[in-house]
């Protein structure tokens, strides 16, 4: 039961999670609807990956987060920014689709991956289960059409 109720909270987070649009004044609050998938990654015994919708989750289990943004009205909307949370009970597995995603350690700042940091004048690898969130630019999402995003994280 622990299990669902976390993921229930992430769901509830990720459904939340920011969305910053580019768009004139003149769109409409609702210019664009998310749909928010979470499904349990597994592969069978051909290798293939499989998507199955979890409810609940043990530690170790591989869970991707997707979300589908659709336009609503009838233009295009221009460099739209989605951000999609990774929940802190969550560690990023470095799987994001599309993989020109950034990431953040605080969910303001957000950087190219891998993100990196100085320490002892050296530049190193900031650690996956550090990434807060990841942020996606989607240069143009025509009127009508769906853009989706994902990401990956795996159950501490």
């Amino acid at each position: 039961m622990k299990h669902f109720k976390l993921l229930h909270n992430v769901l509830l987070a990720t459904l939340a999670s920011t969305c910053l649009l580019s768009l004139n004044v003149a769109y409409a609050d609702d210019a664009l609807k998310m749909e928010l998938t979470v499904n349990q990654v597994i592969k069978n015994a051909e290798g293939k990956v499989i998507y199955s919708p979890v409810r609940t989750a043990p530690a170790g289990t591989v869970v991707q987060y997707k979300a589908a943004y659709t336009s609503t009205i009838n233009k295009d909307i221009n460099d739209l920014m989605v951000t999609l949370p990774i929940p802190t009970n969550m560690t990023f597995t470095g799987e994001a689709l599309p993989a020109s995603a950034q990431a953040s350690t605080d969910g303001k700042n957000y950087a190219d991956m891998p993100l990196m940091r100085k320490v002892n004048d050296k530049l190193v690898k900031i650690p996956l289960s550090e990434y807060r969130s990841l942020r996606w630019n989607i240069k143009l999402l025509p009127a009508y059409k769906s853009a989706t995003v994902a990401l990956n994280t795996t159950v501490n």
